[in-house]
């Protein structure tokens, strides 16, 4: 080859290998030097598989596709293909080849150095798994701390053994829940609140553990039974832990909806904080009204929390629920579910069973969203008297 023709060859980044029909190499592209470190007389002959291979097993399995190319006629649809050489300092490098049929039927190979890319696709490659592991931490401590947060809610069969009917319908918008139900029992009177805590997934998850850890202790330790006072007392101990480190109130809290049910005296007395109950009697609803105060925030605000009592009947049929359901998207104009069509889905409920309800409510709200994503958690409790 004449001198400007050596030249170009020595400086392309990419080697050129010519194979004949006996499996010999009978030339090699002076970028071979720069490329590999070896002389392009080193890789005459035989030496382009024994200085380049990694091992027997792949020196042979090279060598046979080498051969099977130079016995086809034609190499036109031949695919290129990635393989690692070893250079002389015993280093890898990726070369891409491309291969086509030459004179005196020899076969050409014109292989691009790629191990730049390479380097970066296993990069990524390693990258990706770090991240799938990570992910999948994640999932395991969230499935995790999912059961953990299961085991402080109370026993649905314990509520439905304490009251006529019952059911509790509870789907957290992630694997875990800023909404959660409390139920308590002591001698005649029951307690029961649905919870909504600030956000949901995991910040609302700890808020629900903590709130549940502070209502335990202003009901069943303090044995506070007056609903209103309750609130109050929840509102302190909430203030309390949220606020040890620094003199500044935080923005979380949550909305409840309290009632305690005295069987001695056969009524309830209500007192909820931004979350109403609903009474449905006769086939007609009385919604009592909330506090309009949450728990937790307006940590400056004097706060106003009054109970109302209300004497039972027989198949009184009572509600509690955070907002999770009547927020829900859907619908064809993907409007809100709202609270009316919430109550016209319970009146029309109404000579159903408990459980029965239960069902009919999570096919409402899955038939009312479709594809539309869960926007925040939802929480129903049903008691019948």
């Amino acid at each position: 080859m004449s001198l400007v023709t050596e030249s170009i060859l020595e400086k392309l980044n990419s080697l050129i290998v010519v194979v004949n029909k006996f499996g010999k190499v009978e030339y090699v592209s002076p970028s071979a030097k720069r490329i590999l470190g070896f002389e392009p007389e080193q890789l005459m002959g035989e030496g382009w598989w024994d200085l380049t291979r990694i091992d027997d097993d792949e020196r042979a399995d090279i060598k046979a596709l080498t051969f099977r190319q130079i016995q086809q006629d034609s190499l036109a649809e031949a695919l290129p293909y990635e393989r690692l050489l070893k250079t002389a300092t015993g280093a890898d490098r990726w070369i891409l080849w491309n291969t086509s049929k030459g004179p005196l039927n020899t076969l050409v190979g014109i292989g691009h150095d790629i191990t730049d890319r390479k380097k970066t696709e296993q990069q990524l490659l390693q990258k990706n798994k770090e991240l799938e592991q990570h992910n999948k931490d994640m999932v395991d401590s969230i499935q995790y701390a999912s059961r953990i947060q299961e085991a402080i809610l109370p026993d649905v069969q314990k509520i439905k053994s304490a009251f006529k009917d019952a059911f509790v319908l509870y789907q957290p918008k992630d694997v875990v829940s800023g909404d959660y139900y409390f139920f308590y029992q002591k001698q005649n009177k029951i307690f029961v609140a649905a919870v909504d805590c600030t956000g949901h997934g995991v910040p609302g998850a700890l808020m629900s553990i903590i709130a549940n850890g502070i209502l335990k202790e202003v009901i069943i330790k303090k044995g506070i039974e007056e609903p209103s006072e309750i609130l109050y007392a929840l509102d302190e101990e909430l203030y309390l832990a949220l606020n040890k480190q620094n003199n500044e109130a935080t923005n979380d809290g949550m909305d409840v909806a309290l009632g305690v049910f005295d069987l001695e005296k056969n009524t309830i007395t209500y007192s909820g904080a931004f979350r109403p109950m609903l009474l449905l009697r006769d086939n007609e609803f009385i919604e009592f009204e909330p506090n309009r105060f949450p728990i937790g925030f307006y940590g400056d605000v004097e706060k106003t929390f009054v109970s109302r009592e209300l004497e039972l009947k027989e198949d009184d049929t009572f509600y509690f629920f955070t907002d999770g359901y009547c927020d829900q998207f859907g619908g064809e104009q993907k409007k809100k579910f709202n609270r009316k069509r919430f109550r016209e889905l319970l009146l029309s409920a109404n000579s159903m069973e408990m459980e029965e309800q239960e069902s009919f409510l999570q096919y409402a709200f899955l038939n009312w969203r479709q594809e539309e994503p869960q926007v925040d958690d939802v929480c129903i409790i049903g008691l019948r008297i």
